[in-house]
């Protein structure tokens, strides 16, 4: 069974935000009036009914100028619910200005609904009904990242079959999900290409991976296994997955044809 995780830090988040709301002579409601939140939304983030996120915490730092202590430490804590093989990739993620995932499998997380994300989670029955939500709290907040002021351009190949391949009962999340993924490929800074199963064999079939490209322009990567995923940071490894990103980038079709073929993908469930 999966361990609990630590909530000191939410915990400090929770009282913080008591502290300074009173200090600075405003209610729950005052509060929530001026961060455009009800009263009753507030009271459950400082109860702790309902978790803080990221737009709750930037409401909160601009209301009540905290110069981001909020969203600092609501980063912190999502940080440490991290599991450790992971946190080095975040870290370069976070601060990426460039990023390239190939997926045969799945949608990416970063690109996920929080239907499907739930969805693929609960695959792993080894996880308590908390731990899902926690993991998909996790990685609901990954995907800030491409909400940023000054967003990484991500590019993402994914594999025909991974939104061909549904269980009958959740044919409407899919659909939501390619939707998503149609809406998400309209943004500047993000391409979404697919390789049609048309095109058999090639180099991304031996598994996923992500690669970051840093302000410096280093690149770290992420490979995927059954038992979480390796860093990949040295040099000799790097270049291997920039060598087959640029082989499965080639075998996709354009971003505009992508579109088209994930309309096709989902008309047999509309």
């Amino acid at each position: 069974m999966e361990r609990e995780q630590p909530s000191d830090l939410h915990e400090l988040i929770r009282t913080q935000l008591r502290r300074l709301r009173t200090a600075a002579g405003m209610n729950q409601e005052e509060f929530g009036r001026r961060s455009n939140y009800s009263a009753s939304l507030v009271s459950a983030v400082e109860t702790g009914t309902r978790p803080v996120d990221r737009p709750f915490a930037k409401r909160a730092d601009e209301v009540l100028e905290t110069g981001g202590m909020f969203e600092e430490l609501l980063r912190t804590a999502e940080v440490l619910r991290q599991p450790a093989w992971f946190l080095p990739y975040l870290e370069a993620e976070r601060t990426a200005r460039q990023l390239r995932c190939y997926q045969s499998t799945l949608v990416p997380g970063l690109l996920q609904t929080e239907r499907y994300a739930r969805a693929v989670i609960r695959c792993d029955d080894t996880l308590t009904d908390a731990g899902v939500e926690r993991r998909l709290a996790n990685r609901m907040a990954r995907q800030a990242v491409l909400d940023q002021e000054e967003p990484p351009q991500f590019v993402a190949v994914i594999d025909e079959v991974v939104l061909r391949r549904v269980d009958e009962r959740l044919h409407d999340v899919l659909v939501e999900q390619v939707h998503h993924l149609i809406d998400l490929a309209e943004r500047p800074n993000i391409s979404v290409h697919l390789v049609p199963v048309g095109v058999g064999m090639h180099a991304g079939l031996t598994g996923p991976f992500i690669l970051a490209r840093s302000t410096d322009d280093g690149w770290v990567g992420n490979i995927e296994t059954q038992l979480g995923g390796v860093l990949a940071d040295k040099d000799e490894d790097v270049n291997t997955l920039l060598s087959k990103w640029e082989t499965v980038r080639n075998e996709a079709l354009s971003g505009r044809q992508s579109i088209e073929l994930m309309k096709d993908c989902v008309k047999p469930w509309i």
